[in-house]
């Protein structure tokens, strides 16, 4: 089965594309869920817990997504050793994925990721698709969203591979700047994507 890694830094609508390709029909991996469901891995939760401190969860069990946050995307060492930590459990939880999805008999499936080469993840693709979007475009995107400080946002987007280098590893690239431009260039891959298969 064709499988296409989809990524772009955030507040770039690389979401919203997904949403598009799981509206076509095409089974979605969306990995930034998938990898916080594998911090209740026991084994991952002792990693996190040995690397962190017993703060990175709450006293009910749940992930202490801010206090982890505020750590890692002001380190660039911590937030690769969480990587390393989660990235392992992630790449078995696709694996699973894709088996169920094999025996379907889908033409090709996403997955989308929001550090795709960073982690390693694009070897286990054929194809990577990155949504660019302005810096400007992307900051706006976030505050509505996620009613984050600027400040914030900038850590964030710090802690990611400039836009360029991503560009450049993907094999297509959508710019993200009209809602109807992104349909129709949504569409043309899809078209692509099915023939490949």
């Amino acid at each position: 089965m064709y499988k296409v890694g989809l990524t772009g830094n955030i507040g770039s609508g690389k979401s919203t594309v997904a949403r598009v390709f799981k509206t076509l029909g095409v089974p979605v991996f969306f990995a930034d869920y998938e990898a916080r469901q594998c911090y209740y891995i026991p084994d991952v939760k002792q990693q996190v817990i040995k690397a962190f401190g017993p703060e990175a969860y709450t006293a009910k069990g749940n992930l202490n997504a801010p206090f982890i946050a505020q750590i890692v995307f002001s380190d660039a060492c911590r937030l690769q050793h969480l990587n390393e930590i989660i990235h392992p459990a992630l790449k078995i939880r696709f694996d699973n994925w894709m088996q169920k999805n094999e025996k379907r008999n889908f033409r090709y499936v996403v997955m989308e990721a929001a550090i795709l080469f960073e982690s390693g993840l694009s070897e286990m693709v054929d194809a990577a698709v990155c949504v660019h979007a302005s810096q400007k475009q992307r900051m706006k995107r976030v505050m509505r969203r996620d009613g984050m400080t600027t400040a914030d946002i900038q850590k964030r987007m710090d802690s990611q591979w400039p836009d360029q280098r991503i560009i450049e590893l993907s094999d297509y690239c959508i710019h993200n700047k009209d809602r109807k431009m992104i349909l129709s260039e949504i569409l043309h891959l899809h078209n692509l994507f099915m023939e490949k298969s």
